[in-house]
């Protein structure tokens, strides 16, 4: 039985720094394929940063310098770091994982097999 569990969330002021951690149990972060979505009032889903074995962690342009992704595999946790935080990053933020090893540089919901139950960002 797979489980992810976010935390880290909360409410920030513009400018700041936040860490989410998604800490999963009967899933090998390490090995596979992860990813972190927001999704914010009135919006679309939207991948927002993932990693895998394959090549670099990839990331969306708006996010791009300003967090970053990364896995302890002794933890067996995904994290991400988010800096230079901006209202518009306000969105619930949901880790994801697949039953591969490799992500699409593309992201699409159907390609991830375990979901946690959201954290929530606000950023003022």
């Amino acid at each position: 039985h797979v489980q992810l569990v976010e935390s880290g969330g909360g409410s920030v002021q513009a400018g700041g720094s936040l860490r989410l951690s998604c800490e999963a149990s009967g899933y090998t972060v390490g090995r596979n394929c992860m990813i972190w979505w927001r999704q914010g009032p009135g919006k679309k889903r939207e991948g927002v940063a993932l990693v895998d074995s394959y090549s670099d962690p990839r990331y969306a342009d708006s996010v791009k310098g300003r967090f970053i992704i990364s896995k302890d595999n002794a933890k067996n946790t995904l994290y991400l770091q988010m800096n230079s935080l901006k209202p518009e990053d306000t969105a619930m933020y949901y880790c994801a994982a697949a039953r591969r090893w490799y992500c699409s540089d593309t992201p699409y919901e159907a390609e991830y097999d375990y979901w946690g139950q959201g954290t929530q960002v606000t950023v003022s």
